[in-house]
């Protein structure tokens, strides 16, 4: 398989050249430890700006650690999670939720093209505690955006479930793993679907758009958990001692609007990609596409010649006619190109 025909995912893709420069820039010199440095404390000022709102922004290594920190500090042991069924940390974080919020429970929801409905969310959410202390008590609502699907949430839709969560006391999560994605799609500000909406707190994700190892925790209420998200980070063998080298990162992404840039490049590639499949006799479109995910639907016999011929992509569990294409800032028209042309032969 060449790097063209590589659409496995997003986190295969090399880091961007703008990231190298930053690391080795944070690199002379001494620098203090434990995100007491330079870079980190430029971080709250930086997001502030981003977002048009007073932020905390604590850096770390990992989206699972991301995610799984900032649920913890909304959700009790005795509490709840509520997300989507094909959500990123019901499906692919190893427990690490469960583990980190010390047994937490994880209630999965339908939803179509990978989005929650606030009408079920609301009677799911009343109907769990009728039983008292002997139900989990809901705490807290996870998005995911973009979605598991390749879909976007769009701000109505997120203020419609923030207002059921938030009238029932729930705190509102958004995994943003591709969050990047998401704004350059919705070509929106980025406070529209976050605090603007209802998001309490965001697990800002820079890994898979051009990064190494650098994604951060957003809050939007700069009091709200703050000790418990400082303490669970490092209790939980987050917080870095070279933190310097995740913020830099974080801090060259913002400059200039590069994270937008990189993922909206991969949002265009995905859309090339997306529009020969619908255009193909051969293959359909299992979701829409809207952000760098496309999701192609063919005879298995299809989706194994393309594979046979050198083109990586994940085979969608629970499907065997669907796989997942992923394009990120490194993809070429070339390689979206020599893709399409082979589906029509396969």
């Amino acid at each position: 398989m060449t790097d063209r025909r590589n659409f496995r995912s997003d986190n295969e893709a090399p880091a961007h050249p703008a990231i190298l420069e930053a690391l080795v820039a944070a690199n002379r010199g001494l620098a203090s430890a434990y995100a007491e440095d330079e870079w980190s404390r430029r971080l709250d000022a930086a997001f502030s700006e981003l977002f048009a709102t007073e932020c905390r922004v604590l850096p770390l290594a990992t989206g699972t650690a991301a995610n799984s920190i900032l649920l913890a500090a909304m959700c009790p042991p005795w509490g709840a999670v509520l997300c989507h069924k094909a959500a990123h940390i019901h499906n692919d974080e190893g427990g690490a939720p469960e583990f980190y919020t010390d047994g937490a429970k994880l209630i999965a929801l339908d939803g179509e093209n990978g989005r929650l409905d606030p009408a079920h969310l609301a009677e799911v959410i009343d109907g769990t505690g009728v039983h008292g202390v002997h139900n989990v008590k809901p705490a807290a609502l996870s998005l995911t955006q973009a979605t598991e699907c390749g879909t976007c949430y769009r701000p109505e839709q997120i203020r419609a479930l923030a207002d059921v969560a938030g009238q029932r006391g729930l705190a509102v999560h958004m995994d943003g793993a591709r969050f990047a994605n998401a704004v350059a799609f919705l070509d929106c500000h980025p406070a529209d679907i976050t605090w603007r909406a209802g998001v309490d707190a965001l697990s800002f994700g820079l890994t898979k758009n051009g990064a190494i190892a650098a994604e951060a925790m957003v809050v939007f209420d700069p009091d709200r958990w703050q000790e418990a998200l400082n303490r669970r980070r490092k209790r939980g063998g987050h917080l870095l001692s070279k933190m310097r080298f995740v913020s830099a990162q974080l801090l060259a992404m913002l400059e200039n609007d590069l994270w937008l840039e990189l993922a909206g490049h991969a949002n265009a590639q995905a859309r090339a990609l997306a529009d020969g499949i619908r255009a193909s006799d051969r293959a359909q479109l299992k979701w829409p596409c809207e952000a760098n995910e496309v999701f192609i639907q063919a005879e298995p016999a299809v989706l194994d010649a393309l594979a046979e011929q050198g083109f990586g992509f994940h085979r969608w569990p629970g499907y065997r006619d669907v796989g997942r294409l992923v394009t990120s800032f490194a993809t070429t028209l070339d390689g979206v190109g020599e893709f399409l042309e082979a589906l029509e032969h396969a």
